[in-house]
């Protein structure tokens, strides 16, 4: 890559799943890559060849310093959903890109946001803070994507998926998902830097394939080689479960999503078409039986639920 076409990228949540997926593709493309991060400790959960800058979302002064010097930027929120606060960070970060002349920035909803106005605050947090990037004198794309594949491959259903070929999760059988994997989004954030791909507006994103509950179990067990059955988790139950790891009002943020699918409103909310997705940014959506068979599963065998 020539120094005319190195960019220098800061990513949030460089730390976490999503935006660690981001941050690595760009450090391997070759770009010069920072990672925001808030506790010093957390700079050596950053993947390789991505820069640690201390700073807090919350913080003006340093988040402009972070800034400095930045010509690109991809930023997902924290699991914060206080309208007040999101709407500081997200004010805080037009700032800091505006004053560091940052040419795009790309914002990753992290969930899909319905057209109507609803009673969930992790809706309408990110809502909200679409609509303040926007109204920014940056260049934005947002990227909303669905459900991530990744929730599959965790403590609470790996080991339920290989050994005992049980799928469950907070979603009614008949909703239509375009389950999508961190390392697609990435593929998508990082070709939403590029120019010829239209900023000013919100793009709804998601993996290669839609799928039912059921359609989803039959694929891992196409994969697995293996019977997998799809079984619909009660949401208040999921709530309070997830509320034990990460506290009560980050959960209820996160399971507004499975609330608002049980009512039946979010149709196809959750299910992007992958053709559209694969023509507006040009890459190839990675099928879930071929996400399936690429993850470690033996990890999970015989390990308790």
């Amino acid at each position: 890559m020539t120094q005319e076409h190195r960019r220098h990228v800061l990513v949030t949540g460089a730390n976490g799943f999503q935006g660690g997926a981001v941050a690595r593709l760009l450090a391997a493309e070759g770009h010069d890559v920072r990672g925001l991060v808030r506790d010093g400790a957390k700079a050596a959960t950053l993947p390789p060849g991505v820069t640690p800058v201390h700073g807090d979302l919350g913080d003006p002064e340093a988040l402009r310093a972070a800034f400095d010097g930045v010509t690109h930027a991809v930023v997902v929120m924290p699991l914060e959903y206080d309208s007040e606060t999101v709407a500081g960070y997200a004010r805080n970060i037009a700032e800091a890109a505006h004053e560091a002349g940052v040419r795009r920035l790309v914002y990753n909803v992290n969930t899909p946001v319905p057209d109507e106005t609803t009673p969930y605050a992790g809706f309408e947090t990110r809502r909200l803070a679409e609509r303040i990037l926007l109204d920014g004198k940056v260049p934005v794309v947002v990227v909303r994507p669905p459900v991530y594949l990744e929730n599959l491959f965790s403590p609470w259903n790996g080991p339920a998926i290989v050994n005992d070929g049980v799928l469950a999760y907070p979603l009614p059988a008949d909703q239509k998902v375009a389950w999508m994997s961190h390392a697609d989004l990435a593929r998508v954030a990082a070709r939403a830097l590029d120019e010829d791909v239209p900023a000013g507006r919100v793009w709804n994103v998601g993996g290669g394939e839609v799928l039912t509950g059921p359609e989803l179990a039959t694929a891992f067990g196409r994969a697995l080689g293996r019977e997998v059955t799809y079984l619909p988790l009660d949401v208040a139950a999921f709530e309070e479960g997830l509320g034990r790891a990460i506290g009560p009002e980050a959960a209820a943020g996160v399971a507004g999503i499975y609330h608002y699918a049980g009512t039946g409103r979010a149709a196809d909310l959750l299910a992007p078409s992958p053709a559209d997705v694969e023509t507006a940014f040009g890459v190839r959506l990675t099928p879930v039986t071929e996400w399936v068979e690429a993850q470690p599963w033996e990890h999970w065998a015989h390990a308790a639920g």
